[in-house]
């Protein structure tokens, strides 16, 4: 554990700015991101930089103006978010797979001066783009018409106060809010996940989360900078083509656990075990992982995957695992971090990678936060003897049945170990009487019928935590990063018959 000096020197010696991690790689003549349809070294990425930096002071984008990042997972997008800050404006990525309704709320809340289409790669930036004009040097980036009435906020040299990204949330409980993580928000958790995962500079990694999400953005793109890796960036996620590129030579795989639970369903329906001749680290967040995910990967891969938990407006790491360990919690929290408990069971935290707010909603912003300046997480959990974070749900997913508390991760994880489950999500349903019933939705390999699950679940669950009701689907509901919308199948629940 870093001792709290250890810390301050570390802040202290963070860059300034978001794209100043290139410059300690930018003489080296290897790729530091590789595209579908382009790559960039490090020295073009140096220049690509600077060039677009130029481009949107000529576009007339000043310091504190937000700008639209519209695409998917491509160098030209990494390249923009990074400029942005080189320049003081705020990047807002957003994925380019939001509806056109989604986009516009972005739009309008945040005040955008500019939009940004990367479309070499992603059809769907392109549909978003409609009349929007080819722009820069870059293959694929169309630009949008100057808002001539967008105000621009003040500018902060100090990093921690200057926002580097306005991260609009997956909406995963409902409405999304804007997220503003500052540049030291977003480099303090980059440089923490390399000590943490002990990435390399020999090391290729995966980049399939999002930049529009802050996983993507903060322990993804950045962190693969500061560590020096080559990123493979890929717009969408595929079983057989991550696959693939485990056996073409990939290092590291940063995901969410249902990228790793259909990684795995590819796997066994292929029947073979797979090739991995490099690689060596998988990492997971975003969600609690299921007990038979992380045990398939340890047989398949011969890997447990480290754990860890956070929020976007985290920056978004609280707790990680230092090692990756045989067991469901996401580790101690991480040095830097404060975390406690509090009387209600929920989870609070301070520290260097907070947000600086909700962007333009001071009452969300003041509730967000206890008198003593603890982010209010929403989560519940538990710290253990041994200082490691234990998931137990959401405060807001509580389900009450029959005067009991059932939390829905509990539930999840009973369920996912029987061996058909891909993936399982549950919910409430209201019932009579102020009562709820426990309600599993879910993805299966194969044939399963509902008289298996129930015995399944007989045997690991008490009476009142066990679904009375069984919804196969093709697939969950889920954001851009890969979360379950859990609000969408709670209204998906209440039209049960």
């Amino acid at each position: 554990m870093m001792q709290s000096e250890e810390i301050a020197a570390l802040l202290a010696a963070l860059p300034r700015r978001c794209a100043d991690v290139i410059a300690p790689h930018a003489g080296r003549d290897e790729d530091a991101l590789i595209g579908d349809t382009a790559s960039l070294t490090w020295p073009e990425l140096s220049r690509a930089v600077e060039a677009a930096a130029q481009d949107l002071r000529a576009l007339g984008v000043r310091g504190g103006d937000r700008v639209l990042i519209l695409g998917e997972n491509e160098p030209a997008m990494a390249v923009l978010l990074l400029a942005c800050g080189r320049i003081d404006a705020w990047a807002i990525p957003a994925n380019a797979r939001l509806t056109p309704a989604e986009v516009a709320g972005i739009h309008d809340h945040a005040g955008v001066r500019v939009s940004l289409y990367c479309t070499a790669c992603s059809p769907a930036a392109a549909a978003h783009a409609g009349e929007a004009t080819p722009w820069g040097s870059m293959a694929g980036v169309m630009v949008s018409a100057v808002e001539a009435d967008s105000v621009p906020e003040p500018v902060h040299d100090d990093p921690a106060l200057q926002c580097a990204a306005l991260i609009y949330t997956s909406g995963t409980t409902g409405r999304p809010k804007g997220v503003m993580l500052s540049h030291r928000s977003l480099l303090f958790m980059a440089e923490m996940g390399v000590r943490v995962r002990g990435w390399r500079a020999d090391d290729v990694m995966y980049g399939v989360l999002p930049m529009s999400h802050v996983f993507g953005l903060a322990n993804m793109l950045l962190g693969g900078l500061v560590a020096g890796a080559s990123l493979r960036l890929v717009p969408r996620f595929d079983p057989a083509a991550m696959l693939a590129a485990i056996e073409d030579g990939v290092s590291v795989i940063q995901g969410v656990p249902a990228i790793f639970a259909r990684l795995l369903a590819h796997v066994r329906a292929e029947g073979r075990l797979p090739f991995a001749p490099r690689l060596r680290v998988l990492s997971s967040g975003g969600s609690p992982m299921d007990p038979a995910v992380q045990h398939g990967l340890r047989r398949v891969f011969g890997l447990l995957p480290h754990n860890g938990y956070g929020l976007t407006e985290a920056g978004p790491t609280i707790s990680q695992t230092r090692v990756p360990q045989d067991d469901l919690s996401t580790g101690p929290i991480m040095a830097g971090v404060e975390a406690r408990i509090a009387a209600d069971g929920e989870i609070e935290a301070r520290g260097p990678g907070i947000m600086l707010g909700y962007y333009r909603d001071p009452a969300a912003t003041a509730a967000a936060f206890t008198e003593d300046g603890f982010l209010r997480t929403g989560d519940l959990g538990r710290i253990d003897e041994q200082g490691r974070l234990w998931l137990i749900g959401r405060s807001r997913e509580l389900i009450i049945r029959s005067g009991f508390n059932v939390h829905p991760a509990e539930v999840e994880g009973a369920i996912a170990t029987h061996p058909a489950i891909v993936q399982v999500a549950v919910v409430g349903r209201p019932a009579a009487e102020g009562n709820e019933e426990v309600v599993a939705f879910y993805t299966a390999q194969g044939e399963v019928d509902e008289a298996s699950l129930v015995a399944h679940t007989a045997q690991k669950l008490a009476p009142y935590k066990r679904p009375t009701r069984w919804i196969r689907l093709e697939s969950l509901p889920a954001s851009g990063a890969g979360k379950v919308l859990k609000h969408r199948l709670a209204s998906m629940a209440r039209l049960l018959p």
